[in-house]
């Protein structure tokens, strides 16, 4: 993996473009001005996240992230959207930007997306059991299923952990089938309780682009998926590791009050790099 770049713009901080491997700075111009024209045609005038990762085609043929990976987020009137694509270089950053300017151009209580998608990669394969390279600690949604789904749309997830607001159970709303999405409930439906590592190996072994499983300790529900590097992300409940930990040190739970993002840092020049 290359060296990660950030690149911003001296007139608008907030627009920040995140760079990983051998990404032309041509590229990275392109795509700040193609996000421009996007975001002003819609009238968006919130913060934007961008980040490109190019495969090294120096590394050689045991390389086998071949595709590169273009993800754009923002916020439009209060609502946060994320468009992630894979595929060949530039190409890649163009379907991204179409995928955007798609997305905004939904009213907001509707599916911008089509099942199955053209767009995403197949992670559904059988395969050696990979590591969990990323665990994501969240703070769960309470929504119905319909607006989890919305959710599942305007961050271009295939899943999407929640609690269900009629059963207070966690569930998960996910791409699946040729029917589009489906809920998966913690308490109504087959949800198996398992380790992480035995989440992980069914996962592999099964094929399976992700897995929502409960976790014996905390009873709590979890969601294993595959990135497209292959290697696994885990999504938790927000403090149930933590409080896993302090059961068995015979602690009580700890109330987290608050969490504090940091900042990336600003520069100058649409395509400068900061230093």
């Amino acid at each position: 993996m290359g060296a990660v770049d950030v690149w911003t713009s001296g007139i608008d901080p907030d627009f920040v473009v995140t760079t990983c491997g051998p990404v032309p700075s041509a590229e990275v111009t392109r795509v700040v001005r193609g996000l421009g024209r996007i975001l002003r045609r819609h009238g968006v005038e919130g913060p934007v996240r961008a980040r490109l990762h190019w495969p090294d085609t120096a590394a050689g043929p045991d390389d086998h992230d071949e595709s590169a990976v273009v993800q754009v987020a923002t916020r439009a009137l209060g609502k946060a959207y994320r468009v992630q694509v894979t595929g060949p270089g530039r190409f890649a950053s163009t379907f991204a930007l179409e995928r955007l300017d798609l997305r905004l151009s939904c009213p907001p209580d509707e599916l911008s997306r089509s099942w199955p998608d053209p767009a995403r990669p197949v992670l559904a394969r059988v395969s050696p059991q990979r590591p969990i390279v990323r665990r994501k600690d969240c703070h769960l949604q309470v929504a119905t299923p319909a607006a989890a789904a919305r959710v599942l749309d305007s961050m271009d997830y295939d899943a999407h952990l929640f609690i269900d607001a009629d059963t207070g159970a966690d569930a998960v709303v996910c791409w699946t089938g040729p029917l589009g999405v489906r809920t998966v409930r913690q308490q109504r439906d087959a949800v198996p309780a398992l380790l992480d590592d035995e989440a992980a190996e069914r996962l592999c072994r099964g094929g399976l682009p992700y897995l929502f499983f409960t976790d014996p300790d905390t009873r709590r529900g979890r969601l294993l998926y595959r990135r497209v590097d292959g290697d696994l992300t885990l999504v938790t409940a927000s403090g149930s590791e933590e409080r896993m930990r302090e059961r068995e040190r015979g602690l009580q739970p700890r109330v987290i009050a608050a969490c504090v993002r940091r900042a990336l840092p600003s520069g100058v020049g649409v395509v400068e790099k900061l230093a």
